[in-house]
């Protein structure tokens, strides 16, 4: 019924002994800490995470605030309808973009992980038609949402970045035996909500086949966090550290960039989806953990019956794995701690079934250089765990909001480390940059793209080439400078004027899934011919 699976870094390194990623050291790591101790104190949900003055007066913030005034008004004085913006820019979570915590230590979850229907994406989503408010007086052309094809297609000259993961997909569609086709999706918000990454994992399950839903967080380490067509829980009192902070010393994040602890009692259930057409079977789960001295013990129940306990307790630290395999149909994990402090990751549901898993492996407020905060020997032995055939980045929302105060030389530089690190963790895995939104500010009476916007496009293309990955335009099929007002209008867009509506969502997930596909017709009428 179970086994398990133990590995061992090559190296434990702490942040302090890190070389280029001290904290003390690392010219990025100055560039984002605030150095001024007459700085309010940073608090969380009983400990420190965010900095209340500075969020509710970010530009974020003031604009939802903006936007959420004049609808009141509109609806209070009907002689204004005319200026009334789409109730559409507002059907998604506008919580701000969480800046850094430059400290070491952890956060404490004070809210229970539930059901959040609200932020479920529904099956079938009617995109809005026309467009509505004083944003529609905008003259930008519309993109051509519906079409068949996207606005523009994705950029990979022989395949070099698509091959792997081409290769996979050839193997899942011919119904070889274990021939499951495996996506990891690092993205920051967006993702976090499983924006984007839940329809393009519905469009590729319902096209290739179910392999199952893929790796999960052992609880909310953000109110935002939100996986589709799954059933999760997770009692209040768990403990973080995150790549964006709070940090933990030792550098071992997890695949999904976050380490949670907790004292006996603390629980988190993991089970298929209860209604809808996707996730409704699982053939095996596996628990991602931490071996340790002095750890503690788990208890794991399937189907609300007993099924084994794991004792974490270990002479050395290795991360460690713990696999339950069940018959093919719906089945629910519980993960329960037992005795002492247990230190663990996330867990994974698949199916031993040829198809398609998608990881979504959202980090909010996180920039695509923070995934170098993970121990390097740790974040490749993930990686590999994983067996990834393709590797997608989607990043910059977070990095437009530091503007130009991040040089675009660093950027780049960066970047290509990470993508880097990536392909010599999985030489034979495909590779996927996709580019920033646009994202609009106001200037005077109208709305602009920010200035910060085409530089960080044209750094993600460059590296994107430089390593050899394939990269998707987002800004170009979004319609260029002054896209995000126009989105808003049509209701694609959220009033923050950064981030897609659901049905925004729906149409990116569509043009990268159509993206891909035209690619793959390609790549096969190449090597067939």
């Amino acid at each position: 019924m179970s086994r398990e699976k133990v590995h061992t870094p090559n190296t434990l390194r702490t942040l302090t002994q890190r070389g280029s990623k001290n904290l003390a050291g690392n010219a990025d790591a100055k560039a984002e800490r605030k150095t001024d101790e007459s700085v309010e104190p940073v608090v969380v949900h009983g400990e420190t995470v965010t900095r209340p003055t500075l969020v509710l007066f970010s530009r974020p913030a003031l604009a939802v605030g903006l936007v959420a005034a004049l609808v009141a008004l509109v609806d209070r004085f009907p002689a204004l309808e005319p200026w009334r913006v789409s109730a559409a820019s507002l059907e998604t979570d506008t919580t701000p973009m969480a800046a850094p915590v430059e400290s070491v230590g952890e956060a404490r979850i004070d809210a229970p992980t539930e059901a959040r229907p609200e932020l479920a994406q529904p099956e079938d989503v009617a995109l809005p038609r026309g467009r509505r408010g004083p944003i529609a007086k905008t003259g930008h052309p519309e993109a051509a949402i519906d079409a068949e094809t996207p606005p523009v297609m994705i950029s990979d000259p022989e395949h070099r970045g698509l091959r792997g993961f081409f290769t996979a997909l050839s193997r899942t569609i011919r119904h070889e035996p274990g021939a499951t086709t495996r996506i990891v999706h690092f993205g920051d918000s967006l993702i976090t909500s499983d924006f984007v990454s839940g329809t393009l994992r519905r469009k590729l399950q319902k096209q290739f086949g179910d392999g199952g839903h893929g790796f999960m967080l052992l609880a909310n380490p953000w109110p935002a966090y939100f996986h589709n067509d799954v059933y999760r829980f997770a009692s209040s009192g768990w403990l973080v550290s995150r790549i964006v902070g709070p940090y933990v010393e030792d550098g071992l994040y997890g695949l999904g960039g976050v380490s949670f602890r907790a004292p006996p009692g603390s629980r988190a259930r993991f089970g298929t989806a209860r209604s809808g057409t996707y996730g409704r079977r699982v053939s095996r789960f596996e628990v991602v953990y931490l071996a340790q001295p002095g750890g503690g013990r788990l208890g794991l129940s399937m189907d609300g019956q007993p099924a084994e306990e794991i004792d974490t307790a270990a002479d050395r630290t290795a991360v460690a794995y713990r696999e339950l395999r069940v018959p093919d149909g719906p089945h629910e994990l519980e993960v329960v701690t037992l005795a002492g402090m247990s230190r663990a990751f996330g867990v994974v549901m698949e199916r031993d079934e040829p198809g398609v898993v998608l990881d979504a492996v959202g980090i909010q407020g996180a920039r695509i250089r923070f995934l170098d905060k993970q121990d390097d020997a740790h974040w490749t032995e993930q990686l590999r765990w994983r067996r990834a055939n393709l590797l997608i980045y989607q990043f910059g929302a977070n990095e437009s909001g530091d503007g130009f105060a991040y040089p675009m030389v660093d950027y780049h530089r960066t970047m290509r480390l990470v993508l880097e690190q990536g392909q010599r963790a999985l030489p034979d895995a495909g590779c996927l940059v996709i580019g920033a939104m646009d994202r609009a500010e106001k200037r005077g009476a109208s709305l602009q793209t920010m200035p910060v916007i085409p530089a960080i496009v044209e750094q993600q293309r460059r590296a994107a080439s430089e390593v050899g990955c394939a990269f998707f335009d987002t800004y170009a099929a979004m319609g260029g400078a002054g896209s995000m007002a126009a989105w808003v209008a049509r209701g694609l867009g959220q009033a923050d004027l950064t981030h897609p509506t659901g049905s925004g969502s729906e149409v990116l997930a569509g043009w990268i899934f159509q993206g891909l596909m035209q690619a793959y017709r390609d790549f096969a009428a190449t090597e067939s011919g």
